[in-house]
């Protein structure tokens, strides 16, 4: 499979409209379909392949999803990437994800940074004695209060993005699909770059306006 690239697995173009990724599916999934090439193992590979490519571009919301997480394909001919690596790159485009999130609300709100950074203060100076800007408190207090930040259409979001990533690391097979305890580790591994991100953006928030007294 060619990275990432579910484009080229159906080979359209990465501008091509909804409709148009949409025939080019029917094309192949009746090219390749098992009835049709009785026996033929690189058939049956080729409609895993497009199958798992439609899942994920055919449908709109999910197409944007992956726009966003979708990082460099690799040419046939070069050796595919570790997997290891793959995981790792969707864990920090994840991570990015969850700190911009967080990170634009803040800065929509500084009347709650500075509160936020007032009773950070007051904790840091009774716990040291000096006022700092002390990351451990700062996480904990970010952990302590993303209930307010986070609503309902942004967990709605979350759900996608992580569901998506899932099914691009499963496509890569990053993680095999009948390996279910597997799966579940590779999704507890995004879930937490996605967690960690969302408390980075709350620290990077309140570090921009910060200052020690």
């Amino acid at each position: 499979m060619a990275g990432l690239d579910y484009y080229e697995t159906l080979g359209v173009a990465r501008d091509a409209s909804d409709q148009e990724i949409k025939k080019a599916y029917r094309k192949l999934a009746f090219q390749y379909h098992p009835d049709r090439n009785p026996g033929n193992k690189e058939a049956e590979a080729k409609i895993r392949e497009i199958n798992a490519a439609y899942e994920v571009i055919g449908d709109p919301e999910s197409r944007k999803t992956f726009e966003r997480l979708r990082f460099g394909a690799y040419e046939a001919k070069e050796e595919p990437p570790d997997p290891a690596v793959i995981l790792e790159e969707m864990e920090r485009k994840l991570h990015d994800e969850g700190r911009k999130e967080i990170f634009a609300i803040l800065m929509k709100d500084v009347k709650r940074v500075k509160a936020e950074l007032a009773l950070i203060r007051e904790r840091t100076v009774e716990r040291q004695g000096y006022d700092s800007f002390k990351e451990t408190i700062v996480t904990e207090r970010a952990s302590q209060a993303m209930h307010e930040f986070v609503t309902p259409d942004m967990e709605a979001r979350a759900k996608r993005l992580l569901a998506v990533a899932l099914q691009m690391m499963i496509s890569q097979r990053v993680v095999l699909k009948e390996d279910e305890d597997r799966i579940e580790e590779v999704k507890g591994r995004l879930q937490e770059a996605f967690q960690r991100g969302r408390l980075t953006g709350f620290r990077d928030a309140l570090e921009l306006f910060y200052q020690r007294r």
